[in-house]
């Protein structure tokens, strides 16, 4: 069975596994392959940005300490790329501000050698769980933006205030405009953005930043 099949059929997600220690990669490695996630392992950092392909859903379980580039300096690295994958770092030894830094750019969790395997799995689903959900969160901002350009200006400007909570009065009040107007305007929006209600085009703006 290829990979394509595999990913979309039999696995719970794909481990990114980076460490320099050989014995760790192929333990960590045959243990999550065997409890039904494609791992792909990687011996450092660089080999790591050579060679891996984004897919979805995924986490990287990291080593901190690593020669030449470090798991820090590849979580930074990851986030210049604008690639928001989940990262799990893993440390037989680390300083206090290693930690903090990469907490403070988003890691999921920090595990000390040796850790509790069943500790790794649960932390490992939480960031599988977590990449779903920003996977459908970029999926549905791509679409918002689509269906944003579709508005007119007029129409652009009325749904900023729809999502900044005004009513239909405060925008005719606002706009100089016929309540009519409004409510004739509000419909083709509602239209335009593909959703039967304002409670709906508020879901879907989740996190839209809109442009006017």
């Amino acid at each position: 069975m290829g990979l394509a099949a595999e990913g979309t059929m039999t696995h719970k997600g794909c481990v990114f596994l980076v460490d320099d220690d050989g014995e760790i990669r192929s333990h960590l490695g045959d243990l999550l392959r065997h409890l039904g996630y494609r791992v792909n392992d990687f011996a450092s950092a660089t080999s790591f940005l050579e060679h891996a392909q984004r897919c979805s859903p995924a986490v990287l379980v990291l080593d901190m300490r690593m020669p030449q580039i470090t798991g820090l300096d590849l979580q930074r690295a990851l986030l210049e790329q604008d690639w928001l994958l989940p990262v799990i770092f893993m440390s037989g030894e680390s300083k206090n501000q290693e930690i903090i830094d990469a907490m403070k750019f988003g890691a999921v969790d920090f595990l000390w050698k040796p850790f509790d395997y069943t500790q790794l799995v649960q932390v490992i689903d939480k960031a599988l769980q977590l990449d779903v959900q920003r996977s459908a969160d970029q999926i549905r901002l791509k679409r918002v933006a689509a269906l944003y350009q579709g508005l007119s200006p007029r129409e652009r400007e009325m749904v900023h205030l729809m999502l900044l909570g005004h009513g239909n009065k405060d925008i005719a009040t606002t706009k100089s405009l016929m309540a009519d107007t409004v409510k004739k305007h509000r419909a083709q929006i509602l239209a335009k953005m593909q959703v039967q209600s304002l409670a709906e085009l508020l879901s879907l703006c989740k996190d839209f930043k809109t442009t006017l």
